[in-house]
């Protein structure tokens, strides 16, 4: 380097100074990184050994370091015991419980007596200070009433969570015990808090909380009063805040800065934040007023840049500096003015502490802003002839005086015009229409142009190929001041599909209301069916010592009428045919099916047959009906002398015997449903009743549900309706009232109970 490039002494002697501080903070970077390496590997350490979690391994880890009287990186550099790694002091190492200031012993001295002197006056029993730290993390800077491992579990409380103290210090208002924003996780779970903010050169570093002990006791102004003071001793021993930046570090930094910014220093008044001085100004700064940096420099924000700072910049800066929180890349609109000029601007703005400073950046984005609006105007009128084309919608608006008229695209294809035709003033639109809708549509015109009033009409658009499209039109006049007519506008809708749905409609109800009106005669007439063949009330069987109840209950929808049907016959040879069965289906059919397969059981049982040849017999019945009947039916052949019983089953659920034991559900014979096999075989099984016993046959309409098995409903429904005792009608009456079905069937049940 030769002479005339050697700096001079006071530049090399600043140079020199700037190297020194690089490498100090270069060396605090590193003490700190193994201080922070050290106390994670201590942590890890612990929680293997000790097989707990991270999070309690670190509050292990500051009760051990305050037990023994040590920094906690001290402590962690025993316990890992690193080769040639001798422990750090703390003011050279990252804070593992509680930030390292040197003003933390006071502080604690102060905490601790502000406990002992107000634990009466307030019914405080206990107090912490919390430090703001970069990033918006809070760390417990002090305590006091409060248990170690409580304190240690709150050393510090990650950025975002939503704590009293949190709210507080990122710019909310002071909390007093019973506000609304003192819930939420904090120490002292439950208990009555207030909150102070420590504020220092407008700037929230911190803030006071204090916690009252059951029951609390209401904090009058006096009180207040003490309380804000004890803020403001404890903000003061937080500790000096950081340095300013020197006027000449500020240029360097500036000059370094790829994006322009401005320098602001706070003024404060009674300690808020009132104005803000531009201290350095980028070099390559864009004032949206075109004066040059050197004017901005030593000016007043609110007197630089008075509209924009209205409107909403400086309460964001403020908030900036109250919470030491940045801001992130935003982008704002803002007004700036110059004489009676207003000049509205796109501002993509970002702001950061530095020190007790603020570093503001902006970059002007007008010619982006107007380039992003043209993109989204376009963007928003290609979606608007989407939505035009989708909803078959096209606007017009025509000036009567100049006879100018306007067409959006779609008019052309809704008219069967080509694009280049000269549009058709409203005037015209009568000449187009059907006849019939020509009075109308001269109403329309008449009431808009003449009258001044927004009309519409339904009309048939006649187009030049000789099809229509049924549209509707609606138009509204546009009136100057002295209520003159100066333009019509309005829209076209072409409607032809819902007026063809509304046809389609129409004739499908009124198909419907046929299809409807068969059907409820069907449903009629199939119940009239099955109440003509059932009887109401059993045959008398007073001859065979027998008593006997019947109930049928029909669906509660009467067009789901089924097949279901019940028969109690007296045979020649004195014992008694029992029957209950379901034929499949609902409706005509079913009633059908179900007359068939009673009337032939009954002619059979004539015959002298056991209970299971009848069933093959039915079977064969069945197969041949010409609607292929299907059905399950229990048949039983009672004996009233001896109480013998013999049965038999078809797809269907056994009968119960209900004794002085209680309820029994007879064994289930083999026998697939009726119409199912050609060469179906049935079981045959026998049983016996004793005087008093009660034998009950049904139908699935009583106990079936969807949710549960058949075996669990009737044994439910047997509980639920008990013994049957002596009247068998209000017995089967309790079963009906009990019933578990939810299927809504038909439901059969027969009683018998020999005396």
């Amino acid at each position: 380097m030769t002479g005339r490039d050697e700096p001079p002494d006071g530049a090399a002697r600043a140079l020199a100074a700037t190297v020194r501080r690089l490498q100090r903070d270069a060396d605090r970077m590193r003490a700190e990184a193994r201080a922070r390496s050290t106390v994670d590997l201590a942590t890890g350490m612990l929680a293997e050994r000790l097989g707990v979690l991270p999070a309690e391994a670190a509050a292990h880890l500051g009760r051990l370091a305050r037990d023994a009287g040590v920094p906690a990186v001290t402590l962690a550099a025993d316990i890992v015991a690193l080769p040639g790694e001798a422990p750090q002091p703390l003011s050279a190492a990252a804070p593992a419980v509680t930030p390292a200031l040197a003003a933390l012993p006071d502080l604690q001295q102060a905490v601790d007596a502000v406990l002992d002197q107000s634990r009466e006056a307030f019914g405080l029993r206990a107090a912490a200070v919390w430090l703001r730290l970069p990033g918006g993390a809070l760390a417990l800077a002090a305590w006091a009433g409060l248990p170690a491992d409580e304190a240690a579990a709150w050393s510090r409380v990650p950025p975002g969570v939503p704590t009293p103290a949190q709210r507080v210090v990122e710019g909310g208002a002071e909390l007093w015990p019973g506000d609304p924003g003192t819930e939420g996780p904090s120490i002292g779970t439950g208990a009555a808090r207030a909150v102070l903010p420590l504020v220092d050169g407008g700037r929230r570093r911190g803030a006071l909380e204090v916690l009252q002990a059951a029951p609390a006791v209401p904090l009058g102004p006096s009180q207040r009063r003490r309380l804000y003071a004890l803020a403001d001793l404890c903000a003061t021993l937080l500790g000096t805040p950081p340095a300013p930046v020197a006027p000449e570090d500020a240029a360097d930094l500036l000059a370094g800065l790829l994006t322009p910014a401005l320098l602001l220093e706070p003024v404060l008044h009674d300690g808020q934040v009132a104005d803000f001085t531009v201290l350095r100004a980028a070099a390559g700064f864009d004032d949206p007023l075109g004066r040059p940096r050197e004017a901005l420099e030593g000016t007043s924000l609110l007197e630089s840049y008075p509209t924009a700072v209205g409107g909403g910049l400086f309460e964001r800066l403020v908030r900036v500096h109250r919470t030491g929180t940045p801001l992130p890349a935003e982008r704002m609109r803002l007004v700036f003015r110059e004489g009676g000029l207003a000049l509205p601007t796109t501002v993509l703005l970002a702001a950061a502490p530095l020190g007790e400073r603020l570093l503001v950046g902006w970059r002007l984005e007008s010619e982006q802003a107007d380039e992003a609006e043209r993109a989204d105007e376009a963007e928003q009128t290609a979606l608007l002839v989407q939505a035009q084309r989708l909803a078959r919608v096209a606007g017009f608006e025509e000036f009567p005086e100049s006879g100018r008229i306007l067409w959006s695209a779609g008019l052309y294809e809704l008219f069967g015009l080509p694009v280049d035709t000269a549009p058709m003033p409203l005037a015209r639109l009568v000449r187009h229409a059907h006849p019939d809708d020509a009075p109308a549509v001269r109403r329309l015109v008449s009431t808009v142009r003449h009258e001044h009033r927004t009309s519409s009409a339904v009309f048939r658009l006649a187009r030049p190929d000789g099809t229509s499209r049924h549209t509707r039109v609606i138009a509204e006049p546009v009136l100057d001041s002295a209520g003159r007519l100066t333009a019509i506008r309005g829209a076209y809708h072409d409607v032809s599909a819902q007026y063809w749905t509304e046809v389609a409609l129409g004739a499908t109800r009124e198909r419907l209301a046929d299809s409807e009106q068969e059907s409820a005669e069907r449903a009629r007439l199939a119940l009239r069916l099955q109440q003509a063949i059932l009887p109401a009330a059993p045959p008398p069987l007073g001859v065979t010592g027998l008593r006997a109840a019947v109930r049928y209950r029909p669906a509660a929808q009467h067009d789901r009428v089924g097949g279901d049907w019940y028969d109690v016959l007296p045979l020649p040879d004195k014992r008694v045919l029992l029957a209950v069965g379901d034929v499949a289906g609902h409706g005509v059919g079913a009633a059908a099916g179900m007359v068939a397969l009673r009337h032939a059981l009954r002619g059979l049982a004539i015959t002298g047959a056991g209970p299971a040849r009848l069933l093959e017999w039915a079977n064969t019945v069945a197969l041949r009906e010409p609607r292929h009947v299907t059905a399950t039916v229990v048949c039983v052949l009672l004996d009233p002398t001896g109480g013998g019983l013999r049965w038999a089953r078809a797809g269907h659920l056994p009968p119960i015997r209900l004794g002085p034991d209680g309820a029994e559900v007879l064994p289930l014979p083999h026998g697939v449903l009726l119409g199912a096999l050609d060469d179906a075989e049935y079981e045959e099984y026998t049983a016996h009743l004793d005087p008093g016993d009660v034998l009950l046959l049904y139908t699935d309409g009583l106990v079936e549900r969807r949710d549960r098995s058949v075996e669990e409903s009737v044994d439910q429904l047997i509980r639920a309706a008990g013994a049957p005792g002596p009247d068998l009608e209000r017995y089967l009456d309790r079963l009906l009232e009990f019933s578990p079905a939810d299927t809504d069937d038909d439901t059969c049940l027969i009683a018998v109970q020999i005396g």
